[in-house]
């Protein structure tokens, strides 16, 4: 069965964890549609209610990125037929060379961020292939290769600086060609220390590590020729390479990022439910106007009585209708609808989503049973059990749209990234570190241990052809967060 959909929940940073999301729309279905509902199971002890906690603050600590799913390449693929990313990006040097017009410049830097993020997700891809092969005899080989096909790809690319390092071209085009450059050097230093780390429970031969290292410091060289910063173990020394990290990964993968326009679901119907309290207040106090001057007449004190009664409970009729009709309204519909765009106006699907808390006896079983509170959690939540929180995000894909967004690169699906900001959760939390005693060999002594909280997690998905649960413990403390563990995965189909 095709899986239609890919998630993947990791720390962060210190107070946040991030949540990826992939949806596919390489399948026969031509918009598929996909719904999460994510159930988040918070001790009482944190103080996180409707009173503390509001919709707004949620989706304040709320952010989420867009993007297209990189084109898939192997390393091998990527420079060597005719209609390779590379080939495509040789292309628009010539072009550009030639003739610097406006399309030939788009079209340049296009090709520099696309191949740059290729490479980007063929490297990932790779390295955690690497990392989780068996074999022996083909970890050492696919290493070998590693080595040769990168250093290939950085050599094609930085041969291109001969086509473009012309009269013809103007220093701020020829500084994108840089920006690549120094971005792809990032890169393959970044991945090459984390599959070094991968290795050491590995059995390899000792000389590709050298070869490993190698690599490292031939690009460790060539930032210094060319006067880039490069990391030391100085502190303050690597602010401006983190700094400029940050900045070329944004500049090499915008192009992949969507744009979204959000609009509050339910404005109009929210004002027809306003018009109707109004109304159903009118009714109310019209009706005791009319019956009392029917039963006493005009201008007399029974009547002038019923007037200011009628008048007093007219707005709070108004306000209690409009809460009853709006609640009703809003229990299932959702709080806003994001359109996704690539581009100004190629529109290639959208994104509800709806907060809320929901009571115990409101949680459906399926999420119950799956949630299976122990014994020791009632005793650590005193009895009360656990505030729940629920966010519903429901995702159309317009398929047809979404693969013309780049003729020339097969986009399969778009990639939702969440990062959700704990920091409000750890305000009320103890003191991370407990004193405790032991007995030495003799007397005894102090020591302290690590007061923890538990967040969990349960999240279940929808695709067009399954139906699926996960559940998450994210492990707290009022320093931040302290990891996160896979506690269940179960498929109904």
């Amino acid at each position: 069965m095709e899986k239609l959909i890919s998630e993947s929940i990791k720390i962060h940073d210190k107070f946040s964890f991030e949540i990826k999301l992939g949806y596919s729309s390489d399948s026969e279905i031509k918009s598929p549609e996909y719904s999460i509902n994510m159930y988040m199971f918070v001790p009482n002890s944190l103080d996180i209610n409707t009173s503390t906690y509001e919709k707004r603050e949620f989706y304040h600590d709320l952010k989420s990125n867009i993007r297209l799913m990189t084109p898939v390449f192997l390393l091998r693929d990527i420079y060597l037929s005719d209609n390779s990313p590379f080939k495509r990006l040789e292309k628009s040097f010539y072009e550009l060379s030639k003739k610097p017009n406006k399309e030939n410049i788009e079209n340049y830097e296009f090709q520099i961020k696309m191949f740059s993020s290729v490479v980007k997700s063929a490297v990932r891809r790779e390295v955690f292939h690497i990392k989780n092969n068996k074999i022996d005899e083909d970890i050492n080989f696919l290493i070998r290769e590693y080595i040769q096909k990168i250093t290939e790809i950085l050599e094609k690319y930085r041969s291109l600086r001969r086509i473009i390092n012309v009269p013809t071209i103007d220093t701020k085009f020829f500084n994108i060609y840089l920006f690549g450059d120094e971005y792809l050097g990032n890169l393959i230093e970044k991945y090459t220390f984390r599959l070094l780390r991968f290795l050491r429970t590995k059995t390899y031969k000792a000389e590709l590590k050298i070869r490993l290292i190698d690599l490292i410091k031939s690009e460790i060289e060539y930032k210094k020729v060319k006067n880039l910063p490069v990391a030391t173990d100085n502190y303050n020394n690597n602010e401006e390479l983190l700094y400029r990290r940050s900045v070329l990964k944004k500049f090499i993968e915008s192009k992949l990022f969507l744009n979204t326009r959000v609009k509050e679901e339910g404005k109009l119907a929210e004002q027809i439910i306003y018009s109707i309290a109004a109304g159903i207040a009118m009714i109310f106090a019209t009706g005791i106007a009319f019956y009392t001057q029917k039963e006493y007449g005009n201008f007399t004190i029974p009547l002038f009585i019923a007037l200011v009664f009628s008048y007093m409970l007219k707005d709070r009729i108004k306000e209690l209708a409009r809460i009853y009709f709006s609640g009703r309204y809003r229990k299932n519909k959702f709080d806003h609808k994001r359109k996704i765009y690539s581009g100004k106006n190629n529109n290639v699907g959208y994104c509800r989503e709806s907060f809320s808390y929901i009571s115990e006896e409101n949680i459906p079983k399926s999420i119950s049973k799956r949630r299976n509170r122990s014994h020791l959690t009632e005793i650590e939540n005193n009895w009360l059990g656990e505030t729940t929180i629920l966010y519903k995000k429901h995702i159309k894909i317009y398929g047809k749209e979404l693969k013309s967004v780049y003729k020339k690169y097969k986009i399969t699906g778009i990639n939702d990234i969440a990062t959700f900001n704990i920091s409000k959760f750890l305000e009320k939390m103890s003191n991370p570190e407990i004193p405790m005693y032991i007995l030495d060999e003799k007397s005894y002594k102090k020591i302290y241990g690590n007061k923890v909280y538990h967040l969990n997690i349960i999240i279940y998905y929808k695709t067009p052809n399954n139906e699926f649960y996960k559940r998450y413990r994210v492990v707290l403390n009022r320093n931040g967060i302290l990891g996160i563990d896979k506690v269940m995965v179960e498929s109904k189909n």
